[in-house]
């Protein structure tokens, strides 16, 4: 696997992958990791969590850098990524324990019922390489401190990366085959999941890559976890902080060079507000710089593969011919690397590709609704279902309309996120089940319950 960085075009490693004999011994190595580990008191797996919490922080810069150099992402938000991984790590050492405590049930007197939460077994891990670290710790974190020992086959192009998280739980002093990281291609991923060794999978990705993980973890009858594509809306309505509604639309959309499931990709603006508004967004979109990611002030970096970038614009490309206006952006810069542009749409046809797909880039398409009804329609008229960001004034209005919305879930007034504190996970073609929290953390136990006379 070679890592190239869409900055220079320039290969920045070369890891040789993993063949069947490879594979072979790590399911061998996590079966009898198990057995040891899901044994080990929960308290230990708390500490070996906040061990793995100081070793993110301590090569803080080095992993930062290996990101950007890999996929590209500004080191400015590299560096808020390592930190955001050692606090979710820090979050469930400090709570794992009251999130799987005994939960007692009513019975007859004289006996007692209770749900205890034991490990599974071994978890493979399919992640993507947009937040090459986030991804895999907010997996990682909870399930291995539940007792399950955890499998991670990265993205192909962040190969420097899935190593380096396999360094982070050495390093913290997890057992041999805790957490195991194997460098293979999308082709070997149903022959790991149809093994008997692994009892359940996750994968963050596209819709295609979680229909193909949940067909074959269905017919060996295993527990999944998808967390796919977005298509989020953010509502503007008339009573909004246009100030706030700006500057965070702007942050939701160009984060990460806008490569996030949970970016905000459908602006949907109330006509009470929408010239003024739509105005100071190209505005803001045109203030942003973009550039080399190694460099503190960059806001934008490239995107993370030339082929995705051509992807993005063929979708941009096809939308105006069928009769969207672009209003800034919208044509790959004439320079070194995979740079496209923030990029602002308006009269977004209905049918086009930034209406119906998942746009992977920094491209906004804005629609202008006349009334809170129309907005809210809009926002569903979609096959995704992540998340949601709706912007009131009023925060009991809010509230009501976030009931209304079809999404996993809904921020009023802020810019969608993941936080290890609260469920995370979509619905419709976003997926199915939750991570981080309490929920996440019992995705992958057996809740057995125990009865006792």
């Amino acid at each position: 696997m070679e890592a190239i960085n869409p900055a220079t075009g320039e290969q920045v490693g070369s890891y040789e992958s993993h063949d069947s004999e490879d594979v072979e011994a790590a399911l061998s190595r996590s079966s009898a990791a198990f057995d040891e580990w899901r044994a080990r008191p929960i308290r230990e797996r708390e500490a070996l969590l906040s061990n793995a919490a100081d070793v993110l922080r301590a090569n803080k810069q080095r992993y930062a850098e290996l990101m950007t150099k890999e996929m590209g992402k500004p080191i400015s938000q590299a560096l808020g990524e390592v930190e955001k991984c050692a606090w979710a790590c820090d979050h469930y050492a400090e709570h794992a324990t009251a999130y799987l405590g005994a939960e007692h049930h009513p019975s007859p007197p004289g006996t007692s019922v209770e749900t205890v939460h034991e490990p599974l077994g071994a978890v493979l891990a399919v992640m993507p390489w947009n937040f090459p670290f986030w991804q895999v710790i907010r997996f990682a974190a909870p399930y291995l401190t539940a007792g399950n020992v955890g499998i991670l086959k990265h993205a192909s192009n962040v190969p420097g990366c899935a190593l380096a998280l396999e360094e982070v739980f050495e390093e913290a002093g997890y057992p041999e085959g805790v957490f195991q990281t194997l460098l293979i291609g999308s082709d070997k991923v149903e022959s790991v999941l149809s093994d008997d060794r692994v009892r359940a999978a996750t994968l963050t990705g596209s819709g295609p890559a979680g229909r193909a993980v949940a067909k074959t973890a269905g017919q060996h009858l295993k527990k999944t976890v998808l967390e796919l594509g977005g298509s989020d809306p953010f509502i503007v309505l008339g009573d909004a902080d246009l100030e706030a509604a700006v500057a965070t639309g702007v942050q939701a959309r160009n984060q990460n060079g806008g490569q996030s499931c949970i970016a905000a990709k459908r602006f949907i603006v109330h006509e009470a507000v929408y010239d003024e508004y739509v105005e100071r967004l190209v505005e803001s979109f045109e203030d942003l710089t973009v550039g080399d990611p190694m460099d503190d002030s960059t806001d934008v970096g490239p995107q993370a593969d030339p082929s995705l970038m051509d992807e993005l614009h063929d979708q941009v490309r096809q939308s105006v011919a069928d009769g969207a206006t672009v209003l800034t952006g919208g044509e790959p810069l004439d320079r070194e690397g995979a740079y496209y542009p923030p990029t602002v749409l308006t009269d977004v046809p209905h049918g086009c590709p930034v209406d119906v797909e998942e746009t992977f880039g920094p491209v906004a398409a804005v629609y202008e609704a006349s009334s809170e009804a129309e907005a809210i329609d809009i926002a569903n008229d979609t096959r995704f279902g992540l998340g949601a960001s709706l912007w009131t004034e009023d925060r009991e209005r809010g509230q009501r309309l976030a009931r209304r919305i079809d999404a996993g879930c809904v921020y009023i007034n802020e810019m969608v996120t993941s936080d290890p504190r609260v469920p995370f996970g979509g619905i419709k073609d976003a997926g199915y089940g939750r991570e981080l929290s309490e929920s996440g953390i019992k995705e992958f136990v057996n809740r057995k319950t125990v009865w006792t006379n």
